[in-house]
């Protein structure tokens, strides 16, 4: 929390060290603060010298050169205002734009089990608003407060300069302007971050009951979430109006300071003009130096604020890219093909890595190439399980996976997951055309690839009827195309990718009949010549599988071809085929 409180200059220093590949212009934006500073008091000097030596002395030719160089130093300062400005905020966008490819990247190589345990929302606010916020450190804090503080420090110099009497008499109401801002940065500081932490709340909730939208409709709970969302967003709109009372308060605050300085000045400034020791020329120019002075103070509690605020999102994205739970990817195996010789020994895993809480206990089977293994079991036995570690989307506490031999860990991760195709119950479907969804926008994979796929499994001809064929363009999730379309489409997916492994995961379970002979086929197609795993919900299913493993609280009970198991007296797989494919015999 020190952070919050005061500034964390080694993250400050991490901040500013993703500028490097822009060092140029951060030089330059650097070098334009250090210029502007002096030539913003250029122009109350220069106008003091005309009064006080060619207004009074009626010198109209010396007094009409100094007005064209105080012109020429206003035109000079707004074009380098200009180019301060836009470099500083064009610094700031090109950071985060490389900074927010950067984070989206680590999020897509994130294994499963931290989104398991994150909710959606969190991630959407670092990679939205937080990285957002991080911008305000280039475009309204570091190098605004720089130019700011050094405007501060040229301009009570000059006044010095000038005139120290006038300048200390200037001052004396200092010491109130400086806690009224420590105060001011203090309650803005607290709302903020009462700000960004509901924003966080409210993109978390938002995410999950839009996604969520139909169970809401379904279950008439809208009233529910309505009173629920109106809570969360009054307390964010009240951590919000705080931050408002405090600029409502202060900045009216600043001008009565201001305006008092000024009254002090005339004050002093009249009877130092009567005794001679103040110029007229001091007293045309102080005015304007004690705008330049109050305006950057003004502005300053609020810009260190702002860079605060930049910095916690900054900790907090950090945070994010700092995240271990990754797969490591350190295998060097990338063949363009493998066998399919698949072999669980002795697995146990756990999602929590508590050896009490195991999902799978001692899984031990083996798939020759080319095989079929069809798993059955009650929900949470671990069939899923299998099929997330085979595509090391988890890693095991202990055994060995071994494909052709090798452990999974040996394969190069993309490489082995390019090999293994997966056919999910719940198909995830892109907003976009039918042709980027069953590509996912893969270069490599031509129109005519994916039509003589969608032909191989019969995919083709319910495509081509679709307003548009291939170019249709799927609504978010697929939701105006029925389950067993969207089935169909993931299946052309999976063959797209032209893969030596298949998984199915229940992958029937939620098919209409009329659909289902379809589906069967575009089945057979798959799993031909490929070794293959199917978690079955259906018996037409089973069929296809060489042997079933049936488990049984992550433990394996049988394992063996359909009819063997079948004949077993009292045995699990009897039992699990009697209650889900034989219909019940009424009694006579």
């Amino acid at each position: 929390m020190d952070s919050i409180n005061t500034i964390n200059f080694s993250l400050f220093r991490r901040v500013l060290a993703m500028t490097k590949p822009y060092r140029g212009t951060f030089y330059f934006t650097a070098f334009l603060t250090v210029v502007l500073a002096p030539l913003a008091i250029a122009r109350p000097k220069l106008l003091q010298t005309m009064v006080d030596d060619y207004v009074f002395q009626g010198d109209i030719s010396g007094m009409s050169l100094l007005a064209a160089i105080i012109f020429g130093v206003l035109i000079l300062e707004v074009v380098l205002r200009y180019l301060f400005l836009y470099h500083a905020d064009w610094l700031g966008q090109v950071v985060i734009r490389d900074l927010r490819v950067r984070v989206f990247n680590h999020l897509t190589r994130l294994n499963l089990s931290y989104f398991d345990k994150t909710a959606i929302g969190q991630s959407t606010t670092r990679t939205i608003n937080d990285i957002e916020a991080i911008n305000t450190v280039f475009s309204e804090g570091s190098i605004t407060i720089l130019a700011d503080l050094l405007t501060l420090f040229a301009v009570m110099g000059m006044m010095f300069y000038t005139s120290w009497k006038l300048t200390l008499v200037v001052l004396a109401v200092f010491p109130l302007l400086i806690w009224g801002s420590y105060k001011f940065k203090e309650s803005v500081r607290k709302s903020y971050e009462r700000v960004r932490n509901h924003i966080a709340v409210m993109n978390a909730y938002l995410q999950e009951r839009i996604t969520g939208m139909r169970i809401v409709q379904i279950f008439n709970a809208e009233k529910q979430e309505a009173e629920k969302f109106r809570q969360i967003n009054r307390d964010y709109t009240g951590a919000n109006l705080r931050a408002i009372m405090a600029y409502a308060i202060f900045f009216p605050v600043v001008d009565i300071i201001s305006a008092l300085s000024l009254g002090l000045m005339v004050w002093y400034g009249a009877r130092g003009v009567l005794s001679e020791e103040v110029t007229i020329g001091t007293m045309v120019a102080f005015p304007l130096y004690i705008s330049m002075l109050y305006r950057p103070i003004r502005m300053l509690a609020d810009k260190f604020n702002t860079l605060q605020m930049g910095l916690i999102a900054a900790e907090r994205v950090f945070q994010l890219l700092e995240t271990k739970e990754h797969i490591q990817n350190d295998g060097t195996l990338a063949p363009e093909k493998v066998q399919g010789d698949l072999r669980f020994e002795n697995v146990w895993f756990s999602y929590s890595g508590n050896a009490d809480e195991a999902v799978l206990k001692n899984v031990s089977f083996h798939i020759p190439p080319g095989d079929t293994l069809a798993i059955v079991g009650s929900t949470g036995s671990g069939k899923t399980t299998i099929i997330s570690l085979l595509s090391r989307f988890y890693e095991i506490q202990s055994g060995s996976i071994k494909i052709d031999g090798h452990d999974l860990q040996e394969y190069e991760l993309f490489a082995l997951r390019r090999r293994i195709a997966v056919v999910l119950q719940d198909v995830f479907l892109f907003s976009g055309t039918v042709l980027e969804n069953i590509t996912l926008r893969d270069s490599g994979i031509s129109e005519e690839e994916v039509i003589a796929a969608a032909k191989m499994i019969g995919a083709h001809r319910f495509i081509e009827k679709l307003p548009g064929g291939y170019q249709y363009q799927v609504q978010e999730r697929g939701a105006t195309l029925s389950m067993g379309q969207r089935q169909l489409i993931s299946f052309v997916r999976a063959l797209v990718f032209n893969p030596d492994m298949l998984i199915l995961d229940e992958a029937t379970s939620s098919i209409d009949p009329e659909t289902e002979s379809v589906i069967q086929y575009a089945i057979e197609q798959l799993i031909a010549r490929r070794t293959s795993i199917i978690i079955a919900h259906r018996l037409s299913t089973i069929r296809h599988a060489s042997n079933v493993l049936v488990l049984e609280k992550g433990e394996v009970k049988e394992f063996g071809p359909h009819e063997q198991l079948l004949a077993i007296e009292g045995g699990r797989y009897r039992e699990l085929y009697e209650k889900q494919f034989l219909a019940p015999v009424e009694e006579e």
